[in-house]
């Protein structure tokens, strides 16, 4: 069986078998859009509260949520946090803007459509990043981190919750199995830490499972 590893030209790490790029995560979202409150984000519900949760614990007002989607996540934080959300997706978007009109979100300063790897947005404007299922999906994802170390402030934090490839196991052949279907899903399903994550930081991340049964990794670094 041909690996589902192998060298990209934005990374020297382990990446997914099947590339994606914008025009397929579009046009997987706009799929998605109508649907995927009651289905991935069903199953996605308590790792995201982790992440929200772990945001609102943390120090620092301004957040950025990046891959806000339908603004499942937007009512969680708490309301001293003044919270912009990003996505590439117009029509998942569109639902998180009428989220926020029917909750009186207060909290959330703007939804802006975006390339999460190429932000309009200024230079250390943020206390803290988070970015919801977002990894497994943009292009490049070595961009995507970059791009948050250059949004969050000096002494910021950034966090991902994803799903990560297994090691070992069932799981690891259901994903491998899977990976070829990456486009049409919008995700890698073989997605590594080590595509996301360089030596430096892959050895000073912190890791902890996030619900259901460990499927998602919640992780946190320094900006």
């Amino acid at each position: 069986m041909t690996s589902s590893l192998h060298p990209t030209e934005d990374s020297p790490f382990a990446a997914p078998h099947s590339p994606l790029d914008a025009d397929a995560v579009l046009a997987a979202y706009r799929r998605w859009a109508t649907v995927y409150d009651a289905t991935f984000g069903e199953v996605s519900a308590r790792a995201r509260r982790a992440a929200v949760a772990a945001v609102n614990a943390l120090p620092g007002r301004r957040v950025l949520e990046v891959g806000v989607g339908t603004g499942l996540a937007l009512p969680h934080y708490r309301p001293d946090k003044r919270v912009v959300g990003i996505d590439l997706s117009p029509e998942m978007l569109a639902r998180a803007r009428a989220r926020v009109a029917a909750g009186r979100l207060a909290h959330v300063e703007a939804l802006h459509v975006m390339d999460a790897e190429a932000t309009s947005l200024p230079d250390g404007s943020f206390d803290i990043a988070v970015a919801m299922f977002v990894a497994s999906v943009v292009p490049h994802p070595p961009r995507l981190l970059a791009e948050l170390k250059r949004l969050v402030r000096p002494g910021g934090k950034i966090l991902f919750v994803n799903h990560f490839a297994a090691e070992r196991g069932l799981r690891w052949w259901v994903e491998r199995a899977l990976a070829p279907a990456s486009r049409a899903l919008g995700w890698h399903p073989d997605f590594r830490f080590e595509a996301l994550l360089p030596p430096a930081d892959l050895a000073s991340a912190r890791r902890r499972p996030a619900p259901p049964l460990g499927l998602f990794t919640l992780v946190e670094l320094d900006g």
